[in-house]
């Protein structure tokens, strides 16, 4: 019993290895294949012995390009070369991607002058920033009972920073919270 579950394990895992890697070499399992070079070019439908040559003579790999197709089609590739040009493109995208925090303020629905103004200034700077903010309102006790006067709080806020925001999400009440969410405006 144990071994037949470890088989599906291992199963699983190489259905998994496939999706991440290319076969290579002697680990393709196929009689014929569409074999294309190394430039692109389509050299025909050879069997695997005579690809393996191929690449052999070439100094290059044999990499199954398209399992699913009848027959496969591999290509000659320096699969090493690939294999880091591909880790170098994902890097340079990660690296174009503009990531979005999204800071959070809490506050309580009677906020005193001073507070208010000294959270509107941090909100303002993450906003300037690029990134979004989350005000959320928290009512302890019965202050649940007073909603508005958090509601109240919170459009103060919007007031505040339309200047420079956009609301993206209404004040909304969840349990004991009520938030608005505020992202940076769009320049036209």
């Amino acid at each position: 019993m144990w071994v037949g579950f470890l088989k599906v394990n291992l199963i699983f895992l190489e259905v998994f290895f496939i999706k991440q890697e290319l076969l290579i070499n002697e680990k393709i399992r196929a009689k014929e294949v569409q074999l294309i070079g190394a430039n692109g070019e389509k050299l025909g439908i050879v069997s695997l012995d005579e690809a393996l040559d191929r690449a052999q003579d070439a100094k290059l790999d044999l990499a199954l390009v398209s399992p699913s197709a009848n027959p496969p089609v591999c290509k000659l590739m320096n699969y090493g070369k690939y294999k880091f040009e591909q880790a170098k493109r994902e890097k340079e995208s990660r690296k174009n991607q503009k990531t979005f925090e999204t800071k959070e303020i809490r506050i309580t629905p009677n906020i005193e002058k001073h507070d208010f103004e000294f959270k509107a200034k941090n909100a303002r700077r993450f906003i300037e920033d690029g990134n979004k903010v989350k005000i959320t309102v928290r009512f302890r006790g019965r202050e649940l009972n007073y909603v508005k006067a958090g509601e109240d709080t919170l459009n103060k806020f919007v007031e505040y920073l339309s200047d420079i925001a956009n609301v993206e999400k209404k004040p909304l009440l969840e349990g004991k919270n009520m938030f608005v969410i505020l992202a940076k405006k769009v320049e036209k």
